[in-house]
């Protein structure tokens, strides 16, 4: 048997003795295609007697055989199978079957001794393939195939007119023909075929518009003057014209040197039967082509559409991002309270600010957690300016960006001669802060002596600074903040419980920036407002592409990362803001699906038993600071900057993870 494959626009053929061959995925396959959609033992063929028959071995995906889903089929020459997106075409039996059903090779059917209702069964396979052939080259090939089994030819040409147009003479122009298939009795493909064949008889066809047959082309008179004829050494011939709608478009030119009179009557009627049939299935084929052209123009017209669609989705969330904010700033569906400065209408957002609603008139103590970059020091703000608390101090103070003993003095104050370098007496942020809101960012980063300190003022109300004997009252509403999970550092130990449950009375979490959907657009046209006044400069327009590639990068810096990305914007762009404005981790869009480094390197780390998130976090953050102090050069200033930091902050983690320099050594950069 021989299958022909069709796949990625080629074809390869292969020929099987077997009485069983097995089509899949496998390396033991005889019909091996690595195609996902094929399973390993998608199919046998087999031999049942004289018959053939496809067996689909209960594949995933299934099998097509001429347009329909089957399991168990027989199989005739011309039949098409469809697995996994390839085409498989049984283009002959070469078993010799009763059927004679050959296509290929001299092995040809002799019409002469076959009865005719064995030659009625084999042309009605060969007219059931050429109309079931949808492809217009593949087509031609059978075409020509199917004339040199039938009528035993020993070369076969299909030859095309390009255009149907004739020169001034009323002759048919050669120039307009073109060899479209060239083939040998065995199935092989002739190399330059224009040189080896005859101009005059395929024009003399055209022009005549019937079959043009010869028992010997060297002696027939009707080729006198016809000097190819003899260089080609023409025996017999048969020229038969493809007409398509009674226009003659074609010749299928079947010649065999090796033999005088090799055509009879019966091939001749035989011929021009397969031409009439061919000319039909080429016209259909034709039609499906234009048809699939068509429908790929209609499915390009509604890409289309479902693009400008999105675009006007995206222009009706503009609109109503726009409307928020001014919502916003009008006080409006906000809260009883003014907001004005906090940018997002997200449903998340929403529950936010009804949870400030209530924590406004309460004096207890607010803790804020969130990621790095959410906005904590504004929500505390917020907090303070919305209270009856809004006319005194609001005080802040970030815990990670000083050591203890300079922490203790800045918190506390200090007297006149406490420690070396203390030339005159300092108020504490808590007395700086009497009567109004203290603001503590990065709680979690001090350390547990500075702790106990912290709890004492807080329990007692009061406080000592540092050398003195004099016990101060005070009077502080305390938002602390942190970026990482008082709860979980207190499992650890790291962090006391007894403080935790001071200062975590009102909980206020913040959500990432990527679970804040629809609020990306408005956020980035409030920030590159705000970058371009500060730059003195005008504010770029913000195209739909550019918000779409905003929207769909995950922002693991949140809205410190967006207001970067914007204030670099503003420097770059000019007018408008153009896609290659961008940094690149924002044209890569990551989808925050799983398909980013980080979140990669995460699930890389929990398969491979390491199933604890504080080992996963503390990995992440420990190949960020890398990552930033090797962006930087080794400068640690700059890395902190990069990474939202202070320098004192970003000291601690380097000496925690051991990324600090040895004994001896400094860091570049620094001076």
């Amino acid at each position: 048997m021989k299958w022909t494959v069709y796949r990625d626009g080629g074809e390869s053929s292969q020929e099987f003795e077997q009485d069983q061959i097995r089509i899949g995925r496998a390396n033991e396959c005889e019909i091996q295609i690595s195609v996902p959609k094929i399973s390993r033992h998608h199919a046998n063929v087999e031999r049942r007697g004289s018959e053939l028959w496809y067996v689909d071995q209960g594949s995933a995906n299934g099998s097509r055989i001429n347009g329909k889903s089957v399991r168990e089929v027989k199989l005739a020459v011309g039949d098409q199978v469809e697995i996994g997106g390839v085409r498989l075409v049984l283009s002959a039996d070469l078993s010799g079957s009763k059927d004679g059903a050959s296509l290929t090779g001299m092995d040809t059917l002799s019409l002469e001794s076959t009865k005719p209702e064995e030659r009625l069964r084999t042309f009605s396979q060969i007219a059931r393939s050429l109309a079931g052939e949808g492809q217009l080259e593949a087509l031609l090939t059978l075409i020509v195939d199917s004339a040199l089994a039938l009528v035993g030819g020993e070369r076969g040409f299909l030859i095309m007119l390009e255009d149907q147009i004739a020169d001034g003479s009323g002759d048919l122009n050669t120039d307009d023909l073109r060899v479209r298939v060239a083939r040998r009795f065995d199935g092989s493909t002739i190399v330059l075929p224009n040189g080896r064949l005859s101009m005059g008889l395929l024009t003399k066809v055209l022009s005549e518009g019937h079959a043009l047959v010869s028992v010997d082309a060297s002696q027939d008179e009707r080729f006198d003057g016809m000097a190819s004829v003899e260089d080609l050494r023409l025996r017999s011939i048969m020229g038969l014209p493809i007409a398509v709608d009674g226009d003659v478009q074609g010749v299928l030119f079947v010649d065999n040197r090796l033999q005088d009179g090799a055509f009879g009557d019966l091939q001749i009627e035989t011929g021009e039967l397969l031409a009439a049939h061919a000319a039909t299935a080429i016209q259909n084929a034709r039609i499906r082509e234009d048809l699939k052209e068509k429908n790929r123009s209609l499915e390009e017209a509604r890409l289309q559409v479902e693009r400008l669609n999105r675009e006007l989705g995206l222009r009706v969330e503009e609109q109503d991002s726009a409307l928020d904010v001014v919502r916003s700033e009008l006080n409006r569906e906000r809260g009883r309270y003014d907001y004005s400065g906090i940018v997002g209408s997200s449903e998340s957002m929403v529950t936010i600010f009804a949870q400030l609603d209530r924590f406004i008139d309460s004096d207890l103590p607010v803790l804020i957690q969130g990621e790095s970059g959410t906005g904590k020091e504004l929500f505390a703000r917020a907090v303070h300016f919305n209270s009856n608390r809004k006319e005194r101090p609001f005080v802040t103070e970030n815990c990670a960006a000083l050591p203890d003993t300079l922490l203790e003095s800045e918190l506390f104050g200090h007297v006149r001669g406490a420690f070396t370098g203390a030339y005159k007496a300092k108020r504490g942020l808590f007395e700086q802060a009497d009567g109004g809101t203290l603001f503590l960012d990065e709680v979690g980063e001090m350390s547990v002596e500075m702790q106990k300190k912290l709890l004492r003022v807080l329990q007692e109300g009061e406080l000592r600074a540092v050398g003195s004997e004099k016990i101060t009252k005070i009077n502080v509403r305390l938002v602390a903040a942190s970026n990482r999970s008082l709860a979980e550092m207190v499992e650890k130990g790291e962090f006391r419980e007894d403080l935790y449950y001071r200062i975590c009375v009102l909980t206020l979490p913040l959500p990432p920036l990527r679970d804040r959907r629809g609020d990306v657009p408005v956020l980035a046209r409030h920030l590159l407002a705000r970058a371009a006044k500060e730059s003195a400069r005008s504010v770029p327009h913000l195209p739909i592409e550019v918000l779409e590639a905003l929207d769909r990068h995950v922002w693991p810096g949140n809205i410190r990362e967006l207001e970067n990305e914007m204030r670099r914007v503003v420097v770059l762009a000019g007018d408008s803001v153009a896609l290659e404005h961008l940094s690149p981790a924002v044209l890569q869009g990551r989808s925050g699906e799983g398909d980013d480094a980080e979140a990669a390197a995460a699930a890389a780390l929990l398969a491979g038993g390491g199933g604890d998130m504080r080992e996963i976090v503390a990995d992440l953050e420990r190949r960020s600071i890398e990552a930033a102090m090797q962006e930087s050069g080794g400068n640690k200033s700059k890395a902190a900057r990069n990474l939202g930091l202070s320098r004192f902050a970003l000291q601690r983690k380097l000496d925690k993870y051991g990324l600090g320099p040895s004994k001896g050594e400094t860091s570049s950069g620094e001076g």
